[in-house]
């Protein structure tokens, strides 16, 4: 009643609705209202507004999509910073689910929440032979570079259409290749293709045996797509015609990218419009966002603890090496 009564004071004075709420059997005087505000702020109130600040923080440095449970979970792992805003090393007190989901209830702020939409097409049966389907809508993966699955989507601008083409490592459902362009031809999906290949063959990673998985279309039927997967070593894969259940991880990434981006972020002008936001995007996703598949860690950050884990004595002296340096 105190916020309230602020609220309004100006407009109608704070005895008129000190009155008019106890008329409405909300009691409460004029002088009670005076002495809450002669009182200083409880520790309470002192806690929730700093745990607001670093709720409205976090939320607006990542793109306004976290819900509680992300929100939760990174407020949790967050370190203290200094005057010049580095982390101290130092991590915050723990803070409670039940306790964030209020505060961001009071903040009124929402998760995003993926829907479904209709889309054009952007892939076309191809009609020769097909790979058989190696995943079986299996979605899982037991290393990095094991699965990967690919798909393409479209991005409505000022100027038309343009596509964007993802490839994600089930593993850890990491972003490892994606390419803008403003048409379907072959070279979309490919580049897409190339940039994953040279990411991972940069970090020293084995792709021979790697079973790829996309749709029927052309893009990836093309003899130039399929021979670039076979002088690798990479087996191909695709799913039951009409059927987009068969790449349905593919297809669970797109909704979170037109969630989180496209719908949030537009109206789009350009093909570099969407280009450079894509740029940025994929590097918080992969690098930020805590993924409910990676146990709410950023995929980056899941691929780096399983190879950890595979090779423990790797891991100290990359650790001993930044500390000394």
């Amino acid at each position: 009643m105190i916020n309230y009564i602020d609220q309004h004071k100006d407009r109608f004075g704070v005895e008129p609705i000190c009155a008019v709420l106890t008329q409405a059997g909300a009691q409460i005087a004029p002088s009670t209202y005076y002495a809450a505000k002669k009182r200083s702020p409880s520790q309470r109130a002192l806690a929730d507004a700093a745990l607001d600040e670093r709720i409205q923080a976090t939320y607006q440095a990542n793109y306004q999509v976290y819900g509680v449970m992300k929100m939760w979970k990174v407020l949790n792992r967050q370190e203290v910073r200094d005057e010049h805003g580095r982390t101290t090393g130092v991590h915050y007190p723990p803070v409670a689910r039940c306790t964030v989901a209020p505060r961001m209830r009071a903040l009124g702020l929402t998760g995003a929440v993926a829907g479904d939409h209709k889309r054009p097409r952007t892939t076309l049966p191809a009609k020769d032979a097909h790979p058989a389907d190696q995943l079986n809508r299996d979605f899982t993966s037991p290393a990095p570079d094991n699965r990967w699955v690919a798909d393409i989507t479209y991005v409505p601008t000022w100027a038309g259409f343009v596509y964007v083409a993802f490839v994600m490592d089930l593993f850890s459902r990491r972003i490892v290749g994606w390419r803008v362009s403003g048409s379907l031809h072959t070279d979309l999906a490919l580049d897409a293709l190339e940039q994953a290949i040279w990411q991972r063959q940069r970090d020293g990673r084995v792709l021979a045996g790697l079973v790829h998985h996309a749709d029927r279309g052309v893009q990836y039927r093309a003899i130039r797509y399929t021979e670039r997967l076979e002088e690798l070593g990479i087996v191909a894969s695709v799913g039951s015609k009409g059927d987009s259940y068969d790449n349905a991880a593919a297809e669970a990434l797109n909704r979170v990218f037109k969630t989180e981006l496209i719908r949030r972020r537009g109206p789009w002008r350009t093909l570099e419009h969407v280009e450079l936001e894509v740029l940025r995007w994929v590097d918080w996703y992969n690098t930020a966002r805590p993924h409910t598949w990676c146990d709410y860690l950023a995929p980056a950050a899941y691929e780096h603890a399983y190879d950890a884990a595979q090779n423990p004595s790797a891991a100290t002296a990359a650790e001993e090496h930044t500390t000394l340096h």
